[in-house]
């Protein structure tokens, strides 16, 4: 058997590559919408991906489940669980074999028997592997998806925080014990693969190893050791991070089938006219990927600074709108990247990108970037923010700040001459968070460099 997995840093996201070397045959579960590279490595190892699964319908990154079976005619291997709210629309026309609990299908001599996992989602299943072509009669692993991660489990509010589906919290929580004890009588020496690492939206405390073991898993993670139902909900719905807004879209996008990709070529605007034109357009978001560093003394006026790292999808998915056309300021080499990153989440409206070159013929803006002693100095006669999210909020806070979650702050409502002393935790955010109020118009706009944790520690 082959074994290979993919991680996207952006979303935290893992999918796999699992092939039978006897008889060539491969298999994807959840896959990225890219799926190149994944492609690239069964070509390398001689493979021919035949198959495609999910464990659930996404919320947090485009399944490239659909794209696979129209570049490559896979078959898909999809849920069939959950009810009629949580059924793929796009199955026409493709070869699609519909799976419930106890199903199996076999890619080569790799068996796998759907355990149907209800929690995180209705529909939710899990994927038992075991490896004939070794010679085994007893299962090696569970891929869990969202249902089992290391150290947590999958949060079952999603679909009422983000998709605003009423009253399935609760109904969520209580599913996903059940689906515990079930998990709980797998043997102990089964791999678990899951579908997210550390940062990821979908738990609140990931582990950042990438594997373990049901054992293990039975003996350290929390959610394995609480025997009372009650007491279980209550602990899994406390204190679950925002939900971000992206997710009720990448819902609807993996249920109706995501939009097949195409290769085609983005313009570049290469003069101050060209850009000029295109920022009279009401719909035209301007996206600046540069380091906060460079552009706290050289924003575009109107323009949103998101740097390109780690971070980057996470907050253009709460802060780019689905209708709005991207013009993106970008170097060339990391051009592509961005693109991929955006089309992870169905970002896809990319109108043209920007050569920082074009800047130097701009009239710009900035934004102060202050110590902790100049911060202290202006709060009397400022209006304090912090953009850290709630339970950051909850745990400590500067006395008499306002709280406003970063991913929320483009609908603001605060007079414009209003003088703003922004911070989140160790400075980052916010200053994403100034360059979003300065393309809301507010002209006297300050963060705080290092934080709260700057501002805690002096």
């Amino acid at each position: 058997m082959y074994f290979r997995s993919f991680f996207d840093e952006k979303l935290a996201q893992y999918s796999y590559l699992i092939g039978c070397q006897r008889t060539g045959e491969a298999i994807v579960i959840d896959p990225a919408r890219d799926t190149s590279d994944v492609i690239e490595v069964a070509k390398k190892e001689g493979l021919h991906i035949s198959a495609a699964t999910e464990t659930h319908i996404h919320a947090d990154f485009v399944s490239g489940s659909r794209q696979l079976a129209h570049d490559l005619g896979v078959t898909l291997y999809l849920s069939d669980e959950g009810d009629a709210d949580w059924k793929y629309q796009y199955t026409n026309g493709l070869n699609v074999e519909m799976v419930k609990d106890g199903s199996t299908f076999s890619i080569g001599n790799i068996d796998f028997n759907v355990l149907h996992t209800p929690g995180h989602t209705p529909e939710s299943i899990s994927f038992v592997l075991t490896d004939r072509g070794s010679g085994a009669t007893t299962p090696m692993g569970i891929f869990t998806g969202d249902f089992v991660f290391v150290g947590d489990i999958g949060r079952p509010d999603l679909l009422e925080k983000a998709a605003g589906i009423a009253d399935t919290a609760d109904k969520g929580a209580r599913a996903m014990f059940k689906s515990i004890q079930k998990f709980k009588e797998l043997p102990d020496y089964m791999m678990v693969w899951p579908g997210h690492g550390a940062g990821s939206a979908c738990g609140k405390s990931l582990g950042a190893v990438p594997t373990s073991t049901v054992g293990y898993e039975k003996q350290f993670n929390w959610a394995m050791k609480e025997e009372n139902e009650h007491a279980f909900v209550d602990e899994l719905l406390k204190d679950q991070p925002e939900a971000p807004v992206y997710f009720a879209e990448m819902k609807k996008v993996n249920k109706m089938g995501p939009a097949i990709l195409v290769d085609k070529v983005i313009p570049t605007i290469q003069n101050k006219n060209e850009l000029e034109i295109e920022m009279q357009n009401k719909q035209v978001f301007v996206l600046d990927t540069r380091s906060s560093n460079l552009v706290e003394n050289t924003l575009l006026p109107g323009a949103i600074n998101i740097p390109y790292n780690k971070a980057f999808t996470n907050w253009a998915g709460w802060l780019v709108g689905y209708d709005e056309q991207m013009v993106i300021i970008a170097e060339e080499v990391q051009r592509e990247e961005i693109v991929g990153s955006l089309q992870s989440i169905h970002l896809d409206n990319i109108k043209a990108f920007v050569d920082p070159s074009v800047l130097n013929e701009m009239d710009l803006t900035s934004y102060e970037t202050l110590t902790v002693n100049e911060f202290k100095d202006e709060i009397s006669n400022s209006y304090v923010m912090d953009v850290r999210n709630d339970t950051e909020w909850r745990d400590g806070h500067i006395e008499g700040a306002h709280h406003h979650f970063l991913g929320k702050l483009r609908d603001l409502e605060l007079p414009k001459e209003t003088q703003v002393l922004m911070h989140c935790q160790a400075g980052a955010r916010s200053a994403i968070g100034a360059s979003v109020l300065k393309s809301l118009g507010y002209k006297n706009v300050k963060h705080l460099a290092g934080g709260y944790a700057a501002y805690k520690k002096a």
